[in-house]
């Protein structure tokens, strides 16, 4: 939902590097499709930290993993069945992630797994980041319906940016219904060059802290096969503060603002696993409202976005992914529900909110390709754009975007991300879990 963004990395790359020395080398094989969360501006599965979007597209999927093949195996580790051997802390924690892709969820209530490490954003800079990531079945006889998935999340950085919250998918039988459901406030240190293309150009930045609660909730049913109907409720309130007052920030808009939305989703997902897909498609197009009695906005506002993925293989461990993204929201929007180009999804490297506007469009293909055991790499490339109105959009105002990135397969097709990306006048290096779309 998701992409506000979560950026843990389980224990850093040095445990995940132990790790890799305990657990073999495993085939890349489909795993039962699950449901994600996204942000506000994109609620098509899966959200956003820490800003929305990437919150919960990490979150949720910290443990969806164990329904690979790997469940079959013995829930012991070769060390600790040995009997009077004293395991090392560095052990106990290999076992410890060993051990959680095995799927107890038809033995236990809940099966949590807790972890923690270093996050690194061009907008939060660096920072520790804590998950409690769990996964149930609402029946443990039914072995068909995929689990579902709870995450308590914290996250803090040396820029003075905060965020806690908890985020899930709750999954009813045979995967025919679904609630996906964020909760979250963070805190921010933040940049504004204004509102379009020319204030960036102008060079107007203000620096400001941004606060942001947020509660989201869909529910989503499926009506055909692989396409699903359902409704949205979300709750947001945004307030600026911790700048100049002299000047104003937003063009004399408010420094906060509350907002309900009501909206429709309409998806269409074929992909085999939502966080890091190697084939399928996925489709979404929702439209939410946000009534002028519910909230401290001047009117009633509404908000469409598009969002079509597709993936494919093209060679041994190479997947060609290619993302289209598109926001509009209706004249009169204020600041805090603008579209904000950048940030750890889409135009990485570019910073989040530099470029904004009512409208944006963002195109980008990557290729994934694996290059021995864990280890792989990615490159990209892409552009966007944004606009007052589609009737104003100006091709020659298309930002560039391209980059390259290493991933290291912490669990089962969850991996840690290393991503530096280019774009016009700027660059910028992350750290993050999972793959960007």
């Amino acid at each position: 939902m998701t992409g506000m963004s979560f950026r843990t990395v389980v224990f850093g790359l040095l445990l995940s590097a132990l790790t890799v020395t305990a657990l073999p080398a495993r085939e890349c094989t489909p795993l039962l499709q699950g449901s994600s969360v996204e942000s506000p501006d994109s609620l098509a599965a899966s959200p956003r930290i820490l800003t929305a979007e990437d919150v919960q597209n990490s979150a949720a999927v910290a443990l969806r993993d164990t329904l690979s093949a790997d469940a079959a195996q013995p829930a012991a580790s070769a060390s600790s069945s040995v009997p009077g051997r004293k395991r090392s802390v560095f052990r106990r924690i290999i076992d410890y992630f060993g051990e959680s892709t095995q799927d107890r969820t038809f033995e236990k209530k809940i099966d949590f797994t807790f972890a923690g490490g270093p996050s690194y954003s061009k907008n939060t800079s660096l920072g520790i980041g804590l998950l409690a990531a769990g996964l149930y079945r609402l029946d443990r006889t039914d072995s068909i319906t995929v689990p579902s998935d709870v995450s308590l999340f914290a996250n803090i950085s040396i820029s003075g940016f905060f965020a806690v919250g908890i985020s899930g998918n709750t999954i009813f039988s045979g995967n025919k219904q679904r609630i996906d459901y964020t909760l979250m406030f963070s805190s921010a240190p933040s940049y504004t060059w204004g509102i379009g293309y020319d204030d960036v150009q102008r060079d107007t930045k203000r620096e400001y802290t941004e606060q942001n609660y947020q509660i989201q909730a869909r529910y989503l049913r499926q009506i055909f096969p692989h396409t699903y109907l359902g409704g949205l409720l979300s709750f947001d309130y945004a307030k600026a503060s911790r700048y100049d007052a002299s000047t104003p920030l937003f063009e004399g808009q408010k420094s906060s603002y509350l907002s309900t939305g009501i909206g429709l989703t309409l998806e269409y997902d074929t992909r085999d696993f939502i966080p890091n897909p190697f084939q399928g498609v996925y489709v979404s197009f929702q439209n939410i409202f946000y009534p002028k009695a519910l909230g401290s906005v001047e009117k009633t506002l509404h908000r469409i976005t598009f969002t079509a993925d597709y993936y494919q293989r093209l060679w041994k461990d190479c997947v060609l992914a290619l993302d289209l993204y598109g926001e509009f929201n209706s004249q009169g929007t204020p600041w805090p529900m603008l579209a904000r180009l950048g940030g750890n999804q889409r135009m990485r490297g570019y910073y989040k909110g530099q470029y904004t506007d009512n409208d944006m469009v963002t195109l980008q293909m990557e290729l994934r390709q694996r290059v021995w055991r864990r280890i792989g790499c990615v490159v990209w490339g892409g552009a966007g754009n944004v606009f007052p109105s589609p009737g104003r959009f100006d091709w020659s105002k298309t930002l560039p975007n391209y980059g390259l990135g290493l991933r290291w397969e912490l669990k089962k097709r969850v991996n840690v991300r290393v991503d530096y990306g280019f774009g016009k006048k700027t660059s910028g290096f992350l750290l993050s879990v999972n793959e960007a779309f």
